[in-house]
């Protein structure tokens, strides 16, 4: 299981990366991840180990640690606490909401042929910033009892240095997938932030502990 970082990052007019593009990761973090896709491909050919790969973009959904970037921005919202974009925020992920990326690897896993690579996306390209703001109106909606002197959650918004070597876009393509196995995502971007933003409105007592038990948990890069 991968991830879209091991091709490196887009500008806005290059078309999505498909199963055949080279890696070209552009971080450490990155790279580390390409080293061990690069480690699975040569077992499978020196030692026949039975393989398959995925590549997926970026994942949100309940459950997920409350460092990343979206359950982030709802925890800090709710708590009151800044909701720190990286530079102009116009960097764009490509969203794939948990339980559809869950489906794609049982279908892999049951349905793929080994030694093959699928790319699994959600279709859902959006800024940075545009995400911060879309989880802040379904707060507004879902969370109305906001934290003191907070009007609008957006209010909270704070552009922070960007992070080095911080990658434009990523985008991959996904047709292998859909049309050889017949995958297809379920979810839109917008019904799956609703329910996620839902889902940690639901279950505060679960971030909450985490956070208790790790003073640093909401101090971490997103």
């Amino acid at each position: 299981i991968s991830t879209d970082e091991v091709f490196g990052d887009l500008d806005r007019s290059q078309q999505a990366i498909n199963e055949s593009n080279y890696y070209d990761p552009s971080s450490p973090y990155a790279a580390t991840k390409a080293s061990a896709d690069h480690l699975v491909r040569a077992w499978g050919r020196t030692y026949n180990l039975p393989f398959v790969v995925s590549n997926c973009t970026n994942n949100y959904g309940p459950y997920q640690f409350p460092e990343k970037f979206i359950p982030r921005m709802i925890i800090n919202a709710l708590n009151g606490n800044s909701l720190p974009v990286y530079g102009d925020g116009l960097q764009i992920r490509d969203w794939l909401f948990v339980e559809d990326h869950a489906r794609a690897l049982v279908t892999i896993f049951t349905e793929g042929n080994v030694g093959e690579t699928y790319n699994i996306s959600g279709a859902n390209q959006e800024k940075n910033i545009d995400v911060v703001l879309e989880v802040c109106e379904l707060l507004d909606e879902l969370a109305p009892d906001k934290p003191e002197g907070v009007n609008h959650y957006s209010d909270l918004i704070a552009h922070v240095t960007d992070r080095p070597g911080h990658d434009l876009r990523y985008a991959i393509d996904s047709r292998k997938v859909r049309e050889e196995l017949g995958w297809k995502p379920v979810n839109s971007f917008a019904s799956g932030l609703r329910k996620t933003v839902k889902w940690y409105i639901d279950n505060q007592s679960w971030w909450r502990r985490i956070i208790s038990s790790d003073h640093n948990a909401m101090g971490l890069a997103t």
